[in-house]
């Protein structure tokens, strides 16, 4: 599979729509997609606008605390929402069963996956947020197969 790439910048909550529409359009047929960027620059907001996009019905919010969430679409599909910050090491993701999560076919959004980074799977969509001087953001996302 070629690797298939967006590079996009944002400055406003309110282009968050159309930011989730493209990685969509780019990832749809990747399940684990892999969010990176510093606390505070906006992985979950951007989540939150996709499980929206997707039809999620349950309230999407940081899994920070509970390591995962586990949300629904309107058509009864199942999404998994990881926040790895808290992990101190890989042995814990193996010990939640993480790698029956990410094999499972079902959407995975990852935080903070370099805590887990030995589990990744051939083929992922690898996200990128950066808060730039001005306050905006750029996103780069690649599709990744190895």
């Amino acid at each position: 599979m070629k690797n298939r790439s967006i590079s996009l910048q944002f400055r406003e909550l309110n282009e968050l729509g159309e930011v989730a529409t493209q990685l969509l359009d780019l990832g749809r047929s990747v399940p684990v997609w892999l969010f990176q960027g510093e606390m505070g620059v906006g992985k979950t907001t951007l989540i939150k606008e996709i499980c929206g996009q997707m039809g999620v019905q349950n309230t999407v919010q940081s899994p920070t605390f509970s390591i995962i969430n586990e949300y629904t679409t309107q058509q009864q599909q199942r999404l998994y929402h990881f926040d790895f910050y808290r992990l101190k090491n890989e042995e814990e993701a193996y010990d939640i069963g993480t790698e029956e999560y990410l094999y499972s076919g079902d959407f995975c959004f990852i935080e903070w996956p370099e805590k887990i980074e030995s589990l990744w799977p051939e083929t992922y969509l690898a996200i990128s947020v950066r808060r730039e001087a001005d306050q905006s953001r750029t996103l780069n996302a690649t599709v990744i197969s190895t």
